[in-house]
């Protein structure tokens, strides 16, 4: 291939992918989402202090008033995680519940729910899957957005 034919190409491959990329990059961010985890992580933030880990994965999505979405995750006996729940709408109420897989309450009486914030705590007596039950106890909104982060210690 001669000279010309390969800066055409590399040009032409360069600029087809400065016109392609920054849609496909930026139709992929969903503010509500984003900020839903910035709350979460808020009430996190006391938590860290103390020596809790939070993990970089997290659940997101969107629920109506009332309604409530399973999160199943493997805990492990000899940790202490707490779960923390964030919304970003005002005036919104959220709750989050730990049961274990025989459908058992298994959160610590120190779990709390405050406005678009709550958190539930747990110590598992074995390792197994727990279900984290997140809803969506009264909002001004039709679809309240949602996160969920974790830490552990």
């Amino acid at each position: 291939m001669n000279p010309f034919a390969k800066v055409l190409l590399c040009t032409t491959s360069l600029l087809g992918a400065i016109v392609v990329l920054p849609p496909a990059i930026f139709a992929s961010v969903d503010y509500t989402t984003v900020y839903a985890r910035a709350f979460a992580l808020l009430a996190a933030e006391p938590y860290v202090k103390q020596g809790f880990q939070v993990r970089e994965d997290y659940w997101a999505g969107d629920l109506a008033s009332g309604e409530r979405k399973a999160v199943r995750q493997q805990l492990f006996k000899g940790n202490e995680y707490w779960f923390w729940l964030g919304t970003e709408v005002d005036h919104g109420k959220v709750s989050v519940h730990i049961y274990n897989s025989d459908g058992e309450l298994a959160e610590q009486p120190d779990s709390w729910a405050k406005g678009h914030f709550a958190a539930a705590h747990i110590s598992p007596k074995t390792t197994g899957s727990y279900f984290i039950i997140v809803s969506v106890e009264e909002s001004p909104a039709t679809r309240t957005h949602w996160a969920l982060v974790y830490g552990f210690r």
